[in-house]
């Protein structure tokens, strides 16, 4: 890892559940499925196919947070990826899940989770709920989660599916630039889309002390990750390398 007089890079690339920059219409074979209620998340086929997850795609490239190990483990992401993927939902690489958009690779969720530093308790907004995994691993750390999610069908999918499974995440639809000013301010910010510059919304919603985490680039290029922590008026900034997302798009 490396401060902003980058000493260090670290080479992550990745296509994440967010927004986009173009005007989709919803493929209907692509819409991810959404549990049943009262789904079991303790007995499942995948339970093998989560701690080879874990042990090759995440603990070998360095995420080492026990506490986001366990949360990598414990939810179940074949229920976040449409049926037609099922077969690839552990596999090292992100999924479609309609509307132009992914589920993340399993270890940029990792990496990101562990980045921002959540303890049990924390208040954290995520902007870019996708289809609520990046969520749900968020809320298995034991964090109050507030989600945004531009995207209209994605974000009442999301809320269905992570109600239907248990997790404490409220679930909106809007402009994630804007953040969440109502619950404000957060211990943590995470942010899965890239805008070209901080926006200041989010640095003002966020808690002295608090962690922000967020690729930041130009649109169509490879961009760079962020981990700030707000200190004051200043923002305290790690580098932690390349990677590809999304651009961040407003509403008009």
């Amino acid at each position: 890892m490396r401060t902003c007089s980058f000493v260090l890079c670290l080479l992550v690339v990745a296509l994440v559940a967010c927004e986009t920059t173009q005007p989709v219409s919803p493929p209907p074979a692509a819409l991810p499925a959404s549990p049943s209620p009262g789904v079991s998340l303790t007995a499942d086929p995948y339970t093998q196919s989560r701690k080879e997850m874990v042990v090759s795609q995440i603990q070998q490239r360095g995420v080492s947070a026990s506490d986001v190990l366990e949360a990598m483990n414990a939810v179940p992401r074949h229920l976040f990826v449409p049926t037609d993927y099922l077969d690839q939902a552990y596999a090292d690489h992100p999924l479609p899940i309609g509307y132009g958009q992914t589920i993340s690779q399993p270890y940029i969720v990792a990496l990101m989770t562990e980045k921002i530093q959540v303890k049990r308790g924390d208040q954290v907004l995520e902007i870019g709920a996708g289809s609520g995994y990046q969520a749900a691993v968020l809320a298995q750390l034991g964090a109050e989660v507030y989600s945004v999610e531009i995207i209209p069908e994605l974000a009442q999918a999301a809320d269905k599916r992570l109600k239907q499974l248990g997790y404490a995440v409220t679930v909106k639809q809007g402009d994630g630039y804007l953040g969440w000013e109502e619950h404000a301010p957060y211990d943590a910010i995470l942010v899965t889309a890239a805008p070209d510059h901080v926006p200041q919304p989010l640095v003002k919603q966020l808690r002295d002390g608090g962690r922000l985490v967020i690729p930041i680039g130009p649109q169509g290029g490879f961009q760079t990750l962020w981990q700030f922590t707000r200190q004051g008026d200043d923002l305290k900034a790690i580098d932690l390398g390349g990677v590809l997302f999304v651009p961040l798009v407003r509403e008009k």
